[in-house]
């Protein structure tokens, strides 16, 4: 019998309980102009990167992650995980770095489904929506309904796609020892449209916005990008403002996980099976290395800013 359940959760995982919400960051910057609007975010572990296997590669990626930075995992589910038929296994890993929802889909996945980088726990399915419009996103998947709550997808200016979620009884996640960092592409002609809404919906801040830092950080020495830094109730945000003009595999990273060490961290991710695509290089006050992990997923991982 295929169970339907959301696309970020396996029932095991999620018993009932009071929900934790830790601080926003772990960065010792104040951030400037910081949100005034009702905060609608829960917590960042529970806004989970959504991964998607290639397909039968559930097992390796999830044993790897798990090596890399340790952490557990749920056992794999099989799930319709959206509003039309679909089938995919699913399984949740938490880990100290950031939680995971991660999907091996066994039927084609439907539009826009794939695309959404993140979901995002709220408060309330109807106020994230309204909250999204009222910001000058969009509703790209309108609210459905699950057995445990209720789901949809906003898109940004932009073009970046991100999955909300409530549930009926809340979970209860331990928090992060460190907050992931979404890493987002846009290009400078939606970078102002991107930041306005961005902000808007989160209830954020800027802590830094650099118009011209090097560039060999996504890739490009000897050029200057847009790095602006920001912070907000669901995380951190980092984003690269581009001519779109980017060698493999950057724009391809999601989500950047900060860890202690590095060259440590990296060892474990090579002995579990990933292969480090590019770095370690120093850029903006810290190390960093792109890796892609069994299955397919590509993460940026850095050590702490100095």
């Amino acid at each position: 019998m295929k169970v339907r359940a959301p696309a970020w959760l396996v029932p095991a995982a999620l018993a009932a309980g009071a929900l934790v919400v830790p601080a926003a960051s772990t960065s010792a910057e104040s951030p400037r102009g910081a949100g005034t609007r009702s905060q609608i975010a829960v917590g960042p572990q529970y806004d989970t990167a959504h991964v998607y296997v290639e397909h039968g590669m559930t097992a390796a990626f999830t044993a790897a992650w798990k090596a890399t930075f340790g952490g557990t995992s749920t056992a794999a589910s099989v799930v319709d995980v959206t509003p039309t038929p679909s089938e995919t296994t699913s399984e949740l890993v938490f880990s100290p770095v950031g939680t995971l929802s991660v999907f091996d889909f066994r039927t084609p996945i439907p539009y826009p489904f794939g695309a959404e980088r993140t979901g995002w726990l709220v408060k309330g399915l109807d106020a994230g929506v309204r909250r999204a419009r009222a910001s000058g996103a969009y509703i790209l998947v309108a609210p459905f309904a699950d057995p445990i709550g209720r789901d949809a997808v906003i898109q940004f200016p932009g073009g970046v796609n991100t999955q909300l979620y409530w549930h009926t009884k809340a979970p209860s996640y331990k928090p992060l020892a460190t907050i992931p960092e979404n890493r987002v592409y846009v290009p400078a002609d939606a970078a102002d449209a991107f930041l306005s809404s961005y902000l808007a919906f989160t209830g954020g801040s800027v802590v830094s916005d650099d118009r011209n830092a090097d560039a060999g950080a996504i890739g490009l020495p000897g050029r200057t990008y847009r790095r602006i830094s920001l912070s907000s109730p669901f995380g951190r945000t980092l984003v690269m403002v581009t001519d779109g003009h980017l060698p493999y595999p950057f724009g391809r990273e999601v989500t950047g996980y900060q860890v202690e060490d590095l060259a440590a961290t990296l060892t474990r991710a090579r002995a579990a099976g990933a292969v480090v695509l590019w770095g370690p290089r120093r850029a903006a006050g810290r190390d960093s290395a792109v890796v892609k992990f069994p299955g397919g997923y590509v993460a940026e991982i850095h050590d702490g800013e100095s």
